[in-house]
């Protein structure tokens, strides 16, 4: 069975005084356990949309959304969530940024002044050091708040921050984008370690296609199609493991070919 089913999905929004948007028009895939899926397309075909839908922060206008066989309409520990924004509270030090979604899990907002949460939450603090580590980051940066942090930094604890409740799926949106190129490879590579080291299923948005081919066991092209008015899947390719450049760029012209005779044929 897929861990991840999305089966026949539209998604179509009311406009004030105008005709109903459509952002996705009949959407289907099937998505394995321990797979890496790159999702890329233009701007405004919906790959944000996607991952919503899938995180069970939205629901599709019709058809289904499947997490292991059952629809799930809201978000839970088993899907973490990796945005372009860095998505760390600004008034917390690292250390707490990354162990608050246990805490609220386990204990709400107002069940702390207990014992038990305090020895819980020495235990929390013990994986969340764990978890820095794993990203490259040393103990000390958990004392440091956000605007401490570079950039990569900054991504590194949020990338933690998702992890920490050991979720079976990944999900990161245009996670890199706003990274300069150096530090950028460096997260390509650390984010492709943490996916082997853990068998997570990771689905990554990106607009660049050499990142999707470098990152990505399937890449998938989401594109408008004008007669529907709504984004399909255009492609969904299987990329074999490859290291050198020559195999990578061999992918990408792959891609793009079929981008440009789909932009064609629409």
């Amino acid at each position: 069975m897929s861990l991840i089913r999305v089966d026949n999905v539209h998604v179509a929004y009311p406009v004030h005084r105008g005709p109903v948007k459509k952002v996705l028009c009949g959407v289907n895939l099937e998505i394995r356990a321990g797979e890496f899926i790159s999702v890329v397309g233009q701007t405004g075909c919906g790959k944000s949309t996607l991952l919503r839908l899938i995180l069970g922060a939205e629901s599709p206008t019709s058809g289904r959304v499947l997490i292991a066989g059952e629809e799930k309409n809201h978000p839970d520990r088993d899907r973490g969530y990796v945005p372009q924004k860095y998505s760390l509270f600004p008034d917390k030090t690292v250390l707490e940024n990354v162990t608050f979604g246990l805490e609220i899990a386990e204990f709400g907002l107002f069940n702390r002044c207990t014992p038990r949460f305090f020895r819980r939450r020495r235990e929390f603090q013990d994986e969340a050091y764990a978890q820095l580590r794993a990203m490259g980051l040393c103990d000390a940066d958990g004392g440091k708040y956000p605007d401490q942090l570079s950039g990569g930094m900054q991504q590194r604890v949020a990338i933690a921050q998702a992890l920490i409740t050991k979720p079976k799926i990944l999900l990161m949106d245009e996670a890199f984008s706003a990274l300069d190129p150096g530090t950028r490879r460096e997260m390509q590579k650390l984010v492709r370690r943490v996916w082997r080291d853990s068998g997570t299923t990771i689905l990554f948005v990106t607009h660049n296609t050499h990142e999707a081919v470098f990152l990505g066991t399937r890449v998938v092209m989401l594109a408008k199609d004008e007669a529907a008015g709504g984004a399909r899947v255009a492609m969904d390719l299987a990329v074999p493991g490859h290291e050198s450049h020559e195999e990578i760029e061999a992918v990408v012209r792959e891609i793009e070919y079929g981008a440009r005779m789909d932009a064609q044929r629409v």
